[in-house]
């Protein structure tokens, strides 16, 4: 896949040691590359070549690794599993895992820097991701599902959690392309298909959750051990899976009625993520 490649070469530039261990070792586990893969998407959707994306693509999947680690401490969600192998505090250790969450959010940002693009497009690009990951995007979504998520009682108050936490950074790679593809009309258009489709995901994930163990899974069940609020939890397994199709469905009319965009692929994309497994 092109962004392990291209990943693998950034990662080629920092020097040697346990932290560089960590960092990679996390980094370079798997996973859907879901959110690098949108990107590059997006960007082919408006007729550019995928190498545009490619430093942008790196720092937003070192953006989502570095939250799954901090993610995954003891300190929030204490789990053991992720992507199919022990979590980076449990390979490492804890100090290791917290030095090697801040190294990748860090790198991100030098490396989305390094963009050829036109300065004030990456200056725009840059700044997105920072805001979609930052205080009022991502890290408040965690913010708010360690301290009020066992409050939860209504549909729209998780919700909100889930466009913040899982939402955002599914916006930030559509918004980005359409900042890279001189379309920036279409900038909020993405904010709202990302956090449509990122609702669907997390529904998705819920689902998956109770369905699959933690092998099948690849990850802990620690929402269950947790006793967390989920989409399951508050709707029930039916509701919430008919909740994630339409919510999936909506995603793909409006990348649809997008202008100066070419959608087939896009939408090819949106299909193999409803059907995931894990």
């Amino acid at each position: 896949m092109r962004i392990d490649d291209v990943l693998n070469s950034r990662l080629d530039l920092i020097e040697n040691g346990k932290v560089k261990e960590a960092m990679a070792y996390s980094l370079l586990a798997g996973g859907k590359r879901i959110r690098p893969v949108l990107l590059y998407t997006a960007v082919k959707g408006y007729g550019l070549d995928e190498s545009i994306a490619d430093p942008f693509a790196c720092a937003i999947e070192m953006i989502h690794t570095y939250s799954l680690i901090h993610d995954d401490l003891p300190a929030m969600d204490n789990d053991d599993l992720r992507r199919g192998r022990p979590t980076c505090h449990k390979q490492f250790d804890e100090a290791t895992a917290i030095l090697a969450g801040d190294g990748l959010l860090t790198y991100a940002f030098e490396t989305a820097l390094s963009s050829g693009a036109q300065p004030l497009q990456v200056v725009k690009a840059a700044k997105i991701l920072a805001e979609m990951a930052g205080p009022n995007g991502m890290v408040l979504g965690q913010d708010l599902d360690i301290n009020e998520i066992q409050g939860i009682t209504d549909w729209e108050a998780l919700q909100n959690i889930h466009h913040l936490k899982t939402g955002c950074l599914l916006s930030a790679p559509l918004m980005i392309a359409a900042v890279l593809a001189s379309h920036d009309e279409d900038i909020e258009k993405w904010h709202e298909i990302g956090n449509i489709l990122g609702l669907a995901f997390q529904i998705q994930d819920d689902i998956l959750d109770i369905r699959l163990s933690p092998e099948e899974f690849g990850k802990s069940n620690s929402d269950i051990r947790n006793d967390k609020v989920t989409s399951v939890s508050l709707l029930g397994e039916n509701e919430a899976e008919c909740m994630m199709n339409t919510l999936y469905e909506k995603g793909r009319e409006l990348i649809g009625n997008l202008d100066h965009f070419q959608s087939e692929e896009m939408i090819g994309l949106i299909d193999r993520i409803q059907t995931r497994k894990k």
